[in-house]
């Protein structure tokens, strides 16, 4: 969940190193820390805090080095301080190192080196791999045409357990970086007489749009001219040179306050981009270019299983929604963290779907390989070209939104709820959805932007209801059917930004218990938009009222309210029940982003938060 940038080539790195590290500040926020390579020696500087006390500290002195790597921490092992922060040294001071992932086996690997002479300066499991390939250095041959560097590396990495991205710089190979990866991202930046290491692209985009995704136990070792690609078995590996589609600006803030902001507004364009081109000639149905199943392949399959964490996990479950409702499929929903240890019975013809923004969520990479080992078909929904889940799975969906930077999912959220009911559709057309019932269901898709569009005239009056709200310490989230796990998203965006307590619940099961908690404190938030299940909602909103609760509800254009009932009414458009689930997401996140404004918490960068889960 750490931020990794290095650099090589023939500017001043300290400058590239901190700008890239502000840009990846969102995958992590303890500390941050940069190393150089300089004629005397390693030099390193890391303090406690963003990056900018970085740059601060930095400011007064001046360094031609034009080698370096550099970090910004989420902590794992050990507590926030400055000897925990990276990169760290290697107790004689010959390697400096950058680590993002969690070594499982390191208490007996310190135990080793501490009876070898090596001392400690932080808790970290990291300060134990850099000594750990400082050990096997000092083993190395220096002579022949071996490099002692990169092959301390590769030996050290040879006894380690659990996930890595690391970047290593050595004193005595001053022109050298050695990067590797297992479980962790780690991508090669290629440019023009410069080379570039990162956790995410988004540090290298300023530098460079040409890539190479790092697999799992490749090394890389980079020099000012050239970089060479090899297995943890010295075999050498072809590159692969990718492009970055997506331009700087896009990762930027421009006008707005923040990426969060930025983010819910981008909704309408990222809705219209995830949709471009995959409709058939005759708008009856969603055409996927990623598959790699044939229709008589996918009429096969008998059941589904999604997995996700966090908010995928939430569009896994409108996607059970929409899928069973529309192409008579039944959906298993798994928590991709619970279904990697559980040896769940699934059906021989059950399809595997995961769906990850980063493509590099820890959790949900180790159920897509459970499943891939088990023999199933894996499909795989992201947002990242050339993340790993992308690369491992038998085929996908790419979203198409640009960067989501916002450590809350916005964009990201409502663009896998429109995948996931262009699949139903999709799905339910091979099956026996008609033309017709097809048709609607493309033009309610293809209305989403300027439905979201509309639905976002609200903010306004969501900001001032957020300021009635923002000293409350409870909330619930109530809503029926599809709008159960849109009730779930409110709940944790509102807990994620602003840390207000709130729990998701449907509607009816609020009498089962939660009921308790209804008070003047503790305000409902009810989805109640004219459908089906409208007066059962109704009957539900009574129930609060009875006892004193106050009511925001969000409705839609035709819903009667009886009045008085809610205390605040937000109505979104009329629309087709498939896009409901999309449209009834847009006030919650406005809300929960207006409520974390007041109180003056850190919208992009909420307390013990970061963007990309890289390490269990």
């Amino acid at each position: 969940m750490c931020g990794i940038i290095g650099y090589i080539g023939k500017q001043k790195a300290a400058p590239i190193l901190i700008e890239g590290l502000k840009r990846l500040e969102y995958r992590g926020y303890d500390s941050a820390g940069l190393a150089l390579s300089e004629p005397s020696g390693l030099f390193v500087c890391k303090k406690t805090g963003r990056v900018e006390k970085l740059a601060q500290s930095m400011m007064g002195r001046s360094s031609g080095s034009t080698r370096g790597i550099s970090h910004t921490r989420w902590a794992t092992h050990g507590g926030v301080s400055d000897e925990n922060a990276h990169p760290h040294l290697s107790s004689d001071g010959t390697f400096a190192l950058t680590h993002n992932g969690v070594i499982e086996n390191f208490g007996s690997i310190k135990k080793f080196l501490l009876s070898k002479g090596y001392t400690f300066q932080s808790q970290t499991d990291s300060e134990v791999l850099v000594n750990l390939i400082a050990y096997h250095y000092a083993k190395e041959p220096k002579d022949g045409d071996h490099n002692p560097f990169l092959e301390a590396v590769r030996r050290a990495l040879f006894h380690v357990e659990g996930t890595y991205g690391i970047a290593v710089m050595c004193r005595d190979f001053p022109d050298q970086l050695v990067g590797a990866r297992k479980g962790s991202p780690l991508i090669l930046g290629v440019g023009k007489e410069e080379f570039l290491l990162a956790s995410d692209v988004a540090a290298l985009i300023t530098h460079t749009q040409n890539v190479v995704y790092l697999k799992d136990n490749e090394i890389v070792s980079i020099t000012p001219d050239s970089f060479h690609i090899a297995n943890g078995t010295r075999e050498n590996v072809s590159p692969i040179i990718d492009h970055i589609d997506w331009k700087i600006e896009d990762s930027e803030m421009g006008s707005y306050a923040h990426f969060m902001e930025k983010e819910i507004f981008e909704q309408p364009a990222a809705l219209e981009n995830s949709m471009r081109g995959r409709f058939s000639d005759d708008n009856s149905t969603a055409n996927f270019g990623g598959l790699n199943l044939s229709a008589q392949e996918l009429r096969q399959v008998d059941r589904i299983l999604f997995c996700g964490c966090g908010t995928a996990w939430h569009a896994c479950l409108i996607a059970e929604y929409l899928i069973e409702r529309y192409a008579r499929i039944p959906v298993e929903v798994e928590y991709a963290s619970e279904f990697r240890y559980r040896n769940a019975p699934l059906d021989k013809n059950t399809l595997v779907f995961v769906i990850s923004q980063s493509g590099e969520t820890i959790d949900t990479l180790a159920a897509l390989r459970e499943a891939k080992r088990k023999g199933y078909r894996t499909m795989a929904i992201v947002n990242t070209v050339g993340s790993t889940i992308a690369r491992e799975s038998d085929g996908g969906i790419y979203q198409h939104i640009g960067p989501e930077i916002g450590v809350a999912s916005t964009k990201a959220f409502t663009s896998q709820l429109l995948v996931s009911a262009m699949i139903a559709l999709y799905l339910g057309r091979l099956r026996d959805m008609s033309f017709t019932d097809g048709r609607d269901f493309t033009e309610a898709l293809k209305s989403l932007p300027e439905l979201v569009s509309k639905t976002l005239e609200l903010a306004p009056k969501i900001k001032k209801i957020a300021s009635e709200y923002k000293d409350h310490a409870d909330f619930l989230f109530l809503g029926r059917q599809s709008l159960f796990p849109i009730a779930l998203e409110g709940a944790l965006k509102l807990k994620e930004i602003s840390y207000i307590h709130a729990e998701g619940y449907p509607a009816a099961e609020m009498k089962h218990g939660p009921i308790a908690l209804i008070s003047e404190d503790c305000p409902s938030v009810f989805l109640a938009p004219q459908d089906d299940m409208f007066h059962k909602v109704l009957g539900n909103m009574q129930e609060v009222k009875a006892r004193g609760g106050k009511i925001i509800a969000i409705g839609s254009e035709e819903a009667e309210f009886p009045e008085d009932l809610p205390d605040h009414l937000l109505r979104i458009p009329e629309c087709h029940p498939a896009v409901l689930p999309i449209l009834a997401t847009i006030p919650l996140q406005l809300l929960s982003y207006y409520i974390a404004l007041e109180k003056g918490c850190d919208v992009d960068k909420p307390r013990n938060l970061a963007k990309s889960v890289t390490v269990e």
